[in-house]
Order: structure tokens, then C-alpha cells, then sequence
């Protein structure tokens, strides 16, 4: 998990070239290879921090309880709808970035996760098919309980990061705008496709998976 989640980052700053939604204060005092090197053991902290919240949350008898909820179809016809969005809003992201950056946090899932589905990998639809949205409650709360903290460390850090989200800065909660925060929620299930696109070997149906391992 700490190998897959340093490219995964390193592709989310890749994407924000384009958007620009945040940048670093302090980069300036680092060589690029410094940067890289310090930046990428960061960035590998990522998807198993998220993952481990996800599995405490999961831990908890009230999301076990959870019983039924909207079905998402994984048909093919479904699936490859779901992959035409998904390139629409990431062309979007690029064509019209000052617009459309929060599809940043969305497109990359709704074309991951379908191609997961259609390789046989794990993946969030197959869930949701069966009316099942606790893997996908849980990942939202972990990862959404990661980014508070996330946030409160890097307030008084420095070097930090801060924000530039046109049409939303306000009410603030340290440097993250409140509805930020709810940018959280799709990166999780982002995380989730990435980790089982890379990860396939550890993915095949009938062997445990990292995160919600009862499932």
C-alpha cells in the first residue's frame, strides 16, 4: 500500500497543475530532489492511513447494521456509461479548470472503478449493484476523519499547503474551506480503484483485500 500510494499522489499533483487548487508554502527552501524524496515518503502515508480508518470505522456494529440502499447497476451497458462520464467531466477538469476542478476528485474514480469492474477486479459498483454502500460509507468517514486531522496538523506547520478554491472559500476549518472537506468522500473511493487497479495481484475475487476484509 505505502509503494502504490506515492504514484497515486504524485498523479492528483500532476492533475493540479492544471487546477492549481493548492500549493505549497515552503517548497522554495528545497532542492527538486529533496522535494521528491520528502514529498513521496508523505505521500506514501496516504492510502494506508485511509484504508486503516476505513477498516476501523468498518469495525463498528452500527455500519454492519446498515441494510439496503439505491442500486447502482453493474451491468456493461451501465458501467461503460459510467466510464463516458467520467472522461466528459476529466476533459472538463482540463478544458475549463477554474470551472470544473472538482471533478478532479470525481472523474478519475467513475473511470477506474468501471474498469476494475470489467477486468474482474475489486470494485465500488459491484457493491453498490447489490444495494450493499457500506464498504463505500466506510471509506467516506475514514478517509473523511483522515482529512481533519490532516488538516489540523498541516494549520501551524511549516513548510503547509493552502487552498485556492474559486467560489468556495469560505468558512474555513483551519486551511480547507468547509465544503472542501466533502472532497474527501469521492478521493476515498479513488484511493479504493487505484489501490485494485495497481494492487490486481492481492484483488482476484476469493482472496482478502486490504480494507473491509470481512466482505
Amino acid at each position: 500500500m505505502f509503494f502504490i500510494s506515492i504514484p497515486v499522489w504524485w498523479l492528483f499533483e500532476g492533475l493540479n497543475l492544471r487546477t492549481q487548487n493548492w500549493l505549497y508554502l515552503g517548497r522554495e527552501h528545497f532542492s527538486d530532489l529533496e522535494y521528491f524524496i520528502y514529498a513521496s515518503i508523505c505521500f506514501s502515508t496516504v492510502i494506508p492511513a485511509v484504508f486503516g480508518s476505513a477498516e476501523l470505522i468498518n469495525s463498528f456494529k452500527w455500519i454492519r447494521g446498515i441494510k439496503g440502499g439505491p442500486r447502482i447497476s453493474s451491468s456493461i451497458r451501465s458501467v461503460r456509461i459510467i466510464i463516458f462520464i467520467g472522461i466528459i467531466t476529466l476533459s472538463l477538469l482540463f478544458i475549463w479548470p477554474q470551472y470544473f476542478y472538482v471533478f478532479l476528485w470525481l472523474s478519475v474514480f467513475l473511470i477506474l472503478d468501471s474498469i476494475n469492474y470489467l477486468r474482474g477486479n475489486r470494485s465500488l459498483v459491484s457493491f453498490t449493484d447489490i444495494r450493499d454502500w457500506r464498504p463505500l460509507i466506510s471509506l467516506a468517514l475514514g478517509c473523511l476523519m483522515c482529512g481533519f486531522f490532516w488538516e489540523m496538523w498541516n494549520y501551524l506547520a511549516y513548510p503547509k499547503w493552502i487552498y485556492h478554491t474559486p467560489g468556495v472559500e469560505f468558512f474555513y476549518i483551519f486551511e480547507m474551506p468547509l465544503i472542501g472537506y466533502l472532497g474527501y468522500i469521492p478521493f476515498s473511493f479513488e484511493l479504493f480503484a487505484f489501490y485494485h487497479m495497481l494492487g490486481r495481484g492481492s484483488a482476484k475475487k476469493g482472496a482478502p483485500y486490504y480494507f473491509l476484509s470481512d466482505y
